[in-house]
């Protein structure tokens, strides 16, 4: 069996290709270490693209409605955090993860907003609904009950997606926030909320769904306290019916 040793093997023109084995021969790789930022398959159709960072920018529909991420953004005693050029018509559904997400000030309540102006208005109207669980440490009690002052009936204020977060340095908040096809200028735009968080020693369960009333591209989104400054990560997702 012959051996060749090289560093780099070229095609012999430009741009062109290198084959390696015949129609109906198997090469094998013994190596664990395989590096290409788009893989394609035998039709050059790429099947997985990355942006060269270690993020996955693309996935073939083959493999049905996959989640790319699109932005991480961290908070510092930051007083809000806003995504103003991610939400476009490239994705017919928008994820944001909240991990760890700590509040300054107990007893306040974590919400958003949205925009159709870049973020220089955050205040549409929405129709919402919120209910709650909780259960304690001590198993003292336990609750599912709607939460009225959190809902909005066509209001332009920021929707309430956790509520009365504790202070503490052990409280924090984690939930996953669905926004549909944000950038229809035909319907209105659909989203459901579900987070779990943490006030002194109980555990509580946090659910909001809606619709902003818009029929207007939605470009923004604004996260914040209802008051104070938070710490914490939001990651953005866009995944495609397709």
């Amino acid at each position: 069996m012959s051996k060749v040793v090289t560093t780099t093997l070229l095609p012999d023109v430009a741009g062109g290709s290198v084959t390696l084995g015949g129609t109906g021969d198997s090469v094998v790789v013994t190596g664990n270490d395989i590096r290409a930022n788009v893989l394609q398959d035998a039709g050059g159709n790429a099947v997985l693209t990355s942006n060269g960072s270690g993020v996955l920018s693309g996935m073939n529909s083959g493999f049905g409605g996959a989640l790319n991420l699109l932005s991480t953004q961290t908070a510092s005693n930051s007083a809000s955090i806003s995504f103003t050029t991610q939400l476009t018509s490239t994705y017919d559904v928008y994820i944001f993860k909240f991990l760890a997400i700590g509040n300054a000030t107990n007893g306040v309540e974590f919400q958003f907003n949205v925009s159709t102006d870049g973020g220089s208005n955050y205040n549409l109207a929405k129709t919402s609904t919120y209910f709650q669980t909780y259960h304690p440490e001590n198993d003292a009690d336990n609750a599912l009950s709607y939460r009225t002052p959190n809902d909005l009936a066509n209001g332009t204020g920021d929707q309430i997606i956790g509520q009365d977060l504790g202070g503490d340095a052990d409280c924090a908040y984690a939930g996953t926030l669905h926004l549909f096809n944000p950038s229809s200028t035909t319907y209105v735009k659909h989203f459901y909320c579900t987070g779990s968080h943490n006030t002194a020693a109980y555990a509580e369960g946090a659910y909001s769904a809606g619709y902003i009333n818009s029929t207007s591209d939605i470009d923004a989104i604004i996260f914040r306290m209802s008051s104070g400054t938070f710490d914490g990560t939001i990651k953005l997702y866009g995944i495609s019916k397709s």
